[in-house]
């Protein structure tokens, strides 16, 4: 009996070691995949970049590309007998630069691995990965990491388009889905920012075997576990360029804004920030040392003033007053008032003028005795609460506009501007009474208004729609869907009747035909426009304000104007808004003369 387990015993054990060893033949001699992994000193884990999505303007030309750029990595445990001073040959550094960037490895405790692939030199050009790609089997242990980094086709609409670079610790914190790794880069401001989701596309993955000098053996297990990168989604921007690039060259030396806007759609033409930068200058590996520079500069190029300054408005908020008026029954498009000059300072030779004249002329004591009439409807006995009354109506209607609050552009950083509430004054009083006469400014654009020159753009081609405005956008078409956003689809109307607006149309026409817009003319075409200028004490040169929209019937073309420091709206604002409006609408200008006085800033001797 035992002598019967013995035996199947030694046959179990027989059996046991055939198996062990067919399958240390197959190991060592049949399956090389085995031999190849033994020999390996690691798999490399390479991060694929995605290309970001180009962005185009309205007629497809490319304005923003991408250009590749090469990062060095080290793998501080695979570093063999580092020859220190051809490698600095190599790579262009001093003995001195090579210790502090070990030095700085080492000091990121949190984010230092020896094992893994750390950043060593960042953002070599193709110049440099050409100069070094073939030296780099010289020194194992160092790898290159390839990527993309944003590249123009013109200086233009740098602060519209914003820039991209490197995530910061704060940006990582604020991502919550953990979408971002450190070294990623990140839309910084302006459309880069906004459209981000849209535009950053999905990294990939590859892993590759390496021997034990370094050298790459090709994809580990034939690329099973790699995953490619998913590029962003293409952007179709509303701008059109030659436009863009010309409204830049009518605002450069000078600061302040062009807006314009089709009243149809809502679609930005032009967005015009002055003084600008060339947004070639934050890319690549200077990026840090020409963002220091641009931000130092005390004219603030990365101010973007379309959206983000904030201006008394002037005589141009006299159209919504007379809206605003028209709508509440106060007054009528006949009804005449003195321009009673002791109430009221006032400019040019009228006297007893009509709503149409009243805007054409630009009246302020016309609008002073609006706005009184507005305020104090005589609601209340008391004149305080009835102008509290008054006042809060008046809101609504201006609100209604766009004024007073974030229009919602696909841009970050806009600002609201300021229509003056009750509750404003009251903590503007320390909660002292207050009535009209303590705010009768705000009828000329004056005293506590403020708008951003996005909302008085978007105000003209409100007026040009008879009542109506989409919110003003600059992508028209977001990938293959190629439409905008949800949100700039979407009309919204103002609390005024639309038949009203035809008394504004009229008196914008004669603004420009025979009034103080008579700069803005142009033979076959009607231009609406209003002048303003905004006293900014105590600064004796005041701003230049110009809006306009054209032609009458069937606006194309809505552009507010803002040129600090230039003087009477009637030249330099003016002039710029009826050139603007000649290019979009004939492709050209017609007026060198025109042209001239604004580049030279003749206007200043006026």
């Amino acid at each position: 009996m035992n002598e019967g387990r013995k035996e199947i015993f030694q046959i179990v054990f027989v059996l046991v070691g055939i198996i062990f060893l067919v399958k240390l033949f197959f190991v060592q001699v049949a399956d090389n995949r085995y031999a190849e992994l033994a020999n390996s000193n690691s798999i490399l884990r390479e991060v694929e970049y995605p290309f970001r999505g180009l962005i185009k303007d309205r007629n497809g030309k490319l304005i923003v590309y991408n250009t590749p750029e090469y990062d060095l990595e080290v793998v501080v445990n695979d570093i063999r007998r580092l020859d220190s001073i051809k490698f600095c040959q190599v790579f262009n550094l001093t003995s001195q630069e090579l210790r502090k960037k070990f030095k700085e490895l080492k000091a990121h405790k949190k984010e230092y691995s020896p094992v893994k692939p750390m950043r060593f030199i960042e953002r070599l050009s193709n110049e440099d990965f050409a100069k070094v790609q073939d030296r780099l089997d010289e020194f194992p242990g160092f790898y290159i990491q390839a990527r993309t980094t944003r590249s123009y086709t013109t200086t233009a609409m740098a602060n519209a388009l914003g820039y991209v670079s490197e995530l910061g610790k704060d940006d990582l914190k604020k991502d919550e889905v953990k979408f971002y790794k450190q070294g990623d880069y990140i839309g910084q401001s302006g459309i880069e920012a906004f459209y981000e989701e849209q535009l950053r596309g999905k990294r990939g993955l590859r892993f590759k075997l390496r021997d034990v000098k370094g050298i790459e053996k090709g994809a580990y297990q034939d690329g099973k576990y790699d995953t490619l990168s998913v590029p962003g989604e293409d952007l179709i921007s509303s701008v059109d360029l030659d436009l863009q690039l010309y409204g830049e060259k009518l605002m450069k030396g000078k600061a302040g804004s062009i807006v314009a806007i089709e009243p149809s759609t809502g679609e930005i033409l032009a967005l015009v920030s002055g003084p600008s930068y060339d947004p070639n200058l934050l890319t690549g590996k200077n990026y840090s040392s020409h963002f220091k520079l641009i931000s130092s500069d005390t004219m603030k190029p990365l101010f973007n003033r379309p959206l983000m300054a904030q201006y008394r408005p002037g005589s141009i908020f006299k159209i919504v007053q007379a809206m605003t008026a028209l709508q509440e029954g106060v007054i009528t498009p006949d009804t005449r008032i003195k321009c009673d000059r002791s109430i009221i300072d006032c400019h040019g030779a009228h006297s007893f003028e009509d709503l149409r004249g009243a805007i054409t002329n630009s009246c302020n004591p016309y609008f002073h005795n609006v706005l009184r009439r507005m305020l104090n409807q005589g609601k209340e006995n008391d004149p305080f609460k009835d102008t509290r009354i008054g006042l809060a109506e008046w809101d609504k209607h201006i609100n209604s506009f766009g004024f007073g609050s974030r229009l919602g552009i696909d841009l970050p950083n806009e600002k609201d501007g300021l229509i003056p509430t009750p509750a404003y004054y009251d903590r503007a009083y320390n909660n002292r009474p207050w009535k009209f006469s303590n705010i009768y400014s705000i009828a000329i654009g004056e005293g506590e208004n403020l708008v951003v020159p996005l909302q008085m753009a978007n105000f003209v081609a409100t007026v040009a729609n008879h009542g109506y405005y989409y919110t003003p956008h600059l992508i028209k078409a977001v990938g293959k869907e190629g439409i905008p956003l949800p949100q700039f689809r979407v009309r919204h109307y103002t609390t005024i009747d639309s038949s009203y607006f035809k008394v504004a149309i009229d008196a914008m026409e004669q603004v420009v035909a025979e009034g103080t817009g008579r700069n803005a003319w142009l033979p076959d075409v009607i231009v609406c426009g209003k002048t303003g200028t905004v006293q900014m004490e105590p600064i004796s040169t005041d701003h230049s304000v110009f809006i306009a929209f054209a032609p009458r019937d069937n606006p194309k073309i809505a552009i507010s104007v803002y040129v600090e420091n230039a003087g009477q709206g009637a030249l330099a604002g003016a002039m710029i808004a009826s050139l603007m409006i000649e290019k979009y609408l004939f492709g050209k200008t017609r007026r060198q003369y025109v042209e001239d006085f604004v580049l030279t800033k003749k206007y200043l001797d006026y």
